[in-house]
């Protein structure tokens, strides 16, 4: 049972690295590199390693996803809450 889960989750974690590849919208590609670090992390969990899959956890989907974002704003090539309310 326990290979099966651990297949499942590599299967989604393939798909989710094939979608950073071929997605235009940087903002869902850092997503989508989370989403692989976050599965990374239960597989970690379902292989008896809490220790590694915390780290994997933080490091990998929080820390990484955020240093991504920041950069892209950075180079200007996203806009992060800088939207234009018409007063009301």
């Amino acid at each position: 049972m326990t290979a099966w889960i651990a297949l499942v989750l590599v299967g989604l974690m393939l798909g989710a690295a094939v979608l950073v590849l071929y997605l235009d919208n940087l903002v869902a590609a850092i997503a989508a590199a989370s989403v692989v670090s976050l599965l990374l992390s239960l597989l970690f969990a379902l292989l008896a390693a809490p220790d590694v899959a915390l780290t994997e956890a933080a490091v990998g989907a929080g820390l990484s996803g955020a240093v991504l974002a920041l950069g892209l704003r950075r180079l200007g090539l996203i806009d992060l809450g800088k939207r234009e309310y018409p007063d009301a």
